[in-house]
């Protein structure tokens, strides 16, 4: 191949790839999925609970501030985004189970969102620690670059 042929091929290439990461290409890809992102109140966590957001996801922002949490919340809110928040230090317990129990205080939410699983119920933590598990460990030593869905038998296009 020339080397024009090549550039043509990897200018291509790159915008595509430019146009996935904005978003150009997809539409809610985080539909009917909730991300819980922490210390999301300002800088690089504000921006990734905006972008999953955008995305469709509902987000639940979190901070150790009250007052932090609720500016966060407000502002993403006022952009028309699906965001709820609440007052998490990671490195308390309480708080951490208070993080994770937050869209499933709606139960009416959990119920639709159970109806989109083929497994018709929530994941618990102990059906992500298996294959993480599998993951690090030598059995997977010949796995690079792949994306694994442990998502419930929900449909996923990535």
């Amino acid at each position: 191949m020339h080397k024009a042929g090549l550039l043509d091929l990897c200018v291509r290439a790159w915008n595509s790839v430019r146009m996935a990461s904005s978003g150009m290409t997809r539409r809610d890809p985080l539909a009917n999925k909730v991300a819980l992102v922490t210390a999301s109140t300002d800088g690089i966590g504000f921006a990734i609970a905006r972008r999953l957001a955008q995305d469709g996801a509902h987000v639940v922002v979190s901070s150790r501030k009250q007052q932090n949490v609720d500016q966060a919340v407000a502002t993403l809110q006022g952009e028309g985004l699906s965001v709820t928040g609440t007052v998490c230090h990671v490195g308390k317990a309480e708080d951490r189970e208070r993080l994770v129990a937050t869209l499933w205080i709606d139960k009416e939410k959990e119920e639709r969102m159970k109806e989109t699983l083929q497994i018709r119920r929530l994941g618990e933590p102990e059906d992500y620690a298996g294959i993480l598990s599998f993951l690090c460990s030598e059995d997977a030593s010949y796995i690079t670059g792949e994306t694994v869905v442990v998502g419930g038998g929900t449909p996923s296009r990535l």
